[in-house]
């Protein structure tokens, strides 16, 4: 199962700012980071920008796009990083959620749709599709160097 480990934006990291023991998390995070590619958890993660540098896109119908800059309001709900991770189930995810080198913020784990969850809402051609294109994606991702 593959999860999406969402870091919580904070006014500080809305604002661009480091955090005062950086180059100690930064440590910390690579060593965190290091053991979920040892143990296969690992499929991608990074930081992200303030959401002053991001763009929202809105649909209002099909192929028309409303674009508004960033930054956007309600901090609470905006992300500043992100894991997707490999694990058996929910409970080993939130065993590595809590691992998280982290001394303050907050995280959200959440569970990804899997091709299967598509299966009784459209064909079984379609669905493997989605499987291929996975199964692509990890191919193609960069190894890990161990």
């Amino acid at each position: 199962m593959r999860f999406l480990l969402i870091v919580k934006a904070t006014p500080q990291s809305e604002r661009g700012e480091m955090p005062a023991d950086v180059e100690r998390l930064m440590v910390d995070m690579g060593r965190f980071n290091d053991e979920m590619i040892a143990a296969g958890i690992l499929l991608d993660g990074a930081g992200m920008q303030p959401s002053s540098a991001g763009k929202r896109i809105r649909f209002e119908g099909l192929g028309h796009a409303v674009v508004t800059d960033g930054p956007f309001d309600n901090v609470s709900e905006l992300a500043s990083g992100y894991w997707i991770l490999n694990c058996k189930d929910t409970d080993e995810a939130l065993a590595w959620a809590r691992r998280v080198p982290f001394s303050s913020g907050a995280l959200e784990l959440r569970p990804l749709a899997e091709p299967e969850a598509f299966a009784d809402l459209v064909s079984e051609e379609e669905v493997q599709k989605e499987r291929d294109h996975r199964a692509e994606q990890l191919r193609k991702a960069p190894k890990p160097k161990v």
